[in-house]
């Protein structure tokens, strides 16, 4: 549907008489709003009304699910943000005012006659700043900007562990921010029914029913006061499962005026005003017996969550960097310490991977190093520490249980398909051609997203097709082939006569959207659920039908029969009968459409192992990945085709984060890398051709098997890649380097390496 140009997107979205909204942001990272005077707005030709933060201060705040305790045991603090900035503004984009015009040419003009005043202050743009003595406080009720002060695991134990430690091997690494730049802006129509007192929003999302949940207790009213649609969407990696101050703006309009309003972000303003993603500073330490083995890992460092938080913040730059950095190795002993800060810069929130991606960089990046250090093989020492199938179900030292994976196995599999022992040749090869090539391992393994109830409906149409109702929501994983795959392999409805339906909030009783890797998990299992409903009701009424007992009745391969026997009924004939109201003993359902609410499915444990080439020219600082081998264990495979695509997307992801973007901030806190001039998207050229493979071993806490596969990309691509930058950098002697591996900063260090050579 997409390739045929069918799509449509909430820009498409046009609504009989809409009107247009445009944002007024502070130009200042942090100051105290004197005045903002709106009267010049006003006077604009085509302008209904000029909105300020007192008209929305009765809204309620933004929401923030998490309740992380400090590491003394007391709550964590949070800030409070409304829709406006009212007394103060804290990053530059923040939202001061808006305007609503008959047209957005005469919207955003107008908000550029909007004149603020603000008495600038100092800013604290990084954690570094945010942290330091004397830094400037964000807020009066949170001392040093400090909301969480997070600490996870037996410090004691991890203690014990580097005290026996025959070697201990330290580094310094960064996940640094990134702008998340998904390929549709962010967009919203807001409508206002006054005879139902409901409140509608057409709008990107990751999940319906979960944006009504948070816009209603933004806007203070019912949940069933809320209508959320969502229509197709170009991208989010989890920018969009939030809500953001825009949303609530138009529906504030459209209620106060009467019109449909209408809001399409400008790709400069995203930059400032979309969550970032990432911001982690940590020290990591691994130690080390005798032979090798991994005794305890210790995470220490400082987050960035910027001026607000994000529903989720800080959950995944706290609890989920220890919980991953586990990864596939026996590790006795965990713990981490990570000081969670307010800045003064964008919001940072869950950006695929979600914390994930830097657990397993933190440990990889930490083994090739020990491995280096004490003149071991890389291979060799990942084997020896790896958690063995005869130890599973393994209990980890970070509270989860994997339940499957064959870690040994798989990183054999992929050191073979990378054609391992022949690199020396490639290597050779490179050198002659003047370029230093290097090699480098990301073995991953993830915890999905915790359990969460998921909607399974199942509909039989008017016009014959079967429409599958679910929480979760496709923003360009290709959830409708997959789920018809289960439905159709389950209850044998023709594959074309399915539809997907998980756009409109009205029509859901459950939805923990998609996000965490977990849809296949959540809603597989509810269509399978379902199904086994819809067979439940069917056989009672094609006994009826057939005039035989329920007892007898079996169904397999879509048919309805009487067991022994070739009498039998179609499920597609049964819902037709049905529709055309075949006479029925009372009591008996009139049809087989049902609602489903699947309870929970456990997190599972996707794993992989990615190996990397570079070369780096070493006149320009360029690097190139120039071979990509990646292998896999995502369970039960439903679609191998989307399973791959999801891949090459993450594993790009993680190139441009390895390799090219950067969000660069000056020290006021303006954002100096604020247009597609001065930030860097991997572009096809930058990506190799990959080898893919899967080694599946299905998963034994779902009904499919499956471990999820959307976020994992990032986790084998980050580690491989630079771990391979950094073998190569060997050529000059540097054996650290961090993320961005961009040519300036790789040119700088080899320059500087072969200085200090002499």
């Amino acid at each position: 549907m997409l390739v045929r140009g069918e799509g449509s997107y909430t820009d498409d979205v046009s609504v009989n008489g809409q009107v247009y909204a445009a944002f007024v942001r502070s130009p200042f990272a942090h100051g105290i709003i004197k005045t903002v005077d709106l009267d010049a707005a006003r006077e604009m030709p085509g302008v209904l009304a000029v909105y300020g933060a007192a008209d929305l201060d009765h809204y309620g705040v933004f929401p923030n699910v998490t309740n992380f305790k400090n590491a003394d045991g007391s709550p964590m603090l949070k800030p409070e943000r409304r829709p406006l900035a009212l007394d103060r503004v804290r990053y530059v984009g923040d939202p001061v005012a808006f305007v609503v015009a008959e047209s957005a040419v005469e919207a955003r003009e107008a908000a550029e006659a909007v004149a603020i005043d603000i008495d600038a202050l100092p800013a604290a743009v990084t954690a570094a700043d945010a942290v330091r003595d004397g830094a400037p406080q964000l807020y009066d009720h949170i001392p040093g900007n400090l909301f969480l002060d997070f600490q996870f695991g037996d410090a004691g134990k991890v203690e014990a562990g580097f005290a026996a430690a025959a070697h201990v091997t330290r580094l310094d690494l960064a996940s640094h921010r990134l702008v998340v730049n998904p390929l549709e802006p962010r967009a919203a129509v807001g409508e206002w029914d006054a005879a139902e007192g409901k409140y509608t929003i057409t709008a990107g999302t990751q999940g319906v029913f979960g944006m009504r949940g948070m816009l209603a207790g933004v806007l203070g009213v019912d949940k069933e006061k809320v209508r959320v649609l969502t229509r197709q969407v170009g991208g989010s990696f989890g920018l969009k499962i939030a809500p953001f101050p825009e949303y609530v703006a138009v529906l504030h309009a459209a209620r106060d005026l009467g019109r449909p309003v209408k809001w399409l972000d400008q790709r400069s303003d995203s930059f400032m005003s979309d969550y970032h993603g990432r911001g982690l500073e940590v020290t990591g330490e691994l130690a080390l017996d005798a032979e090798g083995r991994f005794l305890a890992l210790r995470i220490e460092g400082l987050a960035d969550l910027g001026a607000f938080l994000t529903p989720v913040a800080p959950m995944f730059s706290s609890l989920n960097i220890p919980k991953n950095a586990v990864g596939t190795y026996r590790t006795p002993a965990v713990s981490a310490h990570i000081k969670c800060l307010l800045t003064n810069a964008v919001p940072v929130g869950a950006y695929r991977g979600a914390g994930r991606p830097e657990g397993n960089y933190i440990m990889e990046r930490l083994i090739d190093l020990a491995a280096h250090e004490t003149g071991r093989d890389p291979v060799a020492l990942r084997r020896l520490n790896h958690i063995r199938p005869d130890e599973i179900p393994y209990v980890t030292p970070v509270e989860t249980t994997y339940d499957s994976g064959e870690f040994t196995a798989l990183l054999d599999r992929a050191v073979e398909a990378a054609d391992w022992d022949g690199f020396e040749a490639r290597r050779a090869e490179s050198r002659a051609a003047g370029k230093f090539r290097g090699r480098g391992i990301g073995q991953y393994l993830e915890v999905t997203a915790p359990p969460q109830n998921e909607m399974g409906g199942i509909r039989f149409e008017s016009d014959g097709d079967v429409t599958i109702l679910t929480g979760t929501l496709d923003y360009g994983q290709g959830h409708w082939s997959a789920f018809a795959q289960v439905l159709s392999t389950h209850l044998g409805v023709p594959f074309e006569k399915i539809r997907l339906l998980q756009g409109d909030s009205d029509q859901l009783i459950a939805g923990g959207g998609t996000g965490g890797s977990k849809s296949i998990m959540a809603s597989g299992a509810a269509i399978v659920e379902a199904a086994q409903q819809v067979i439940g009701i069917g056989r009672v009424l094609a006994a009826e039908l057939l005039e035989a007992g329920v007892a007898d009745i079996e169904f397999r391969d879509g048919r309805f029969l009487i067991a022994g026997t070739d009498r039998g009924i179609d499920i597609m004939d049964l819902a037709a009968q049905l529709r055309q109201g075949v006479s029925l003993p009372e009591g008996l359902p009139r049809s087989l459409d049902v609602k489903h609410i699947h309870q929970q499915s456990p997190s599972a444990y996707p794993n992989g192992c990615h190996i990397a080439e570079v070369e780096i020219d070493p006149e320009t600082g360029t690097t190139q990945v120039v071979r990509y081998v990646m292998v896999n264990d995502f369970g039960t495979v439903v679609n191998p085709l989307l399973v791959e695509g999801q891949l090459h997307g993450g594993v790009v992801q993680g190139i441009g984060q390895a390799l090219l973007e950067r969000t660069a901030y000056d020290e006021e806190g303006q954002l100096v890398s604020g247009s597609f001039m001065d930030y860097a998207l991997p572009r096809a050229g930058d990506a190799p051709l990959f080898a893919f493979e899967s080694r599946p071993v299905p998963a034994t806490t779902n009904l499919l098997g499956a471990k999820g596969c959307g976020e994992a990309g990032c986790a084998g691509a980050l580690p491989s890649v630079m771990n391979a930058v950094v073998d190569a950098l060997r050529e000059v002697g540097i054996d650290r380097f961090d993320m961005p591996a961009t040519p300036d900063r790789v040119w700088r260090a080899i320059r500087d390496a072969r200085v200090a050579a002499g």
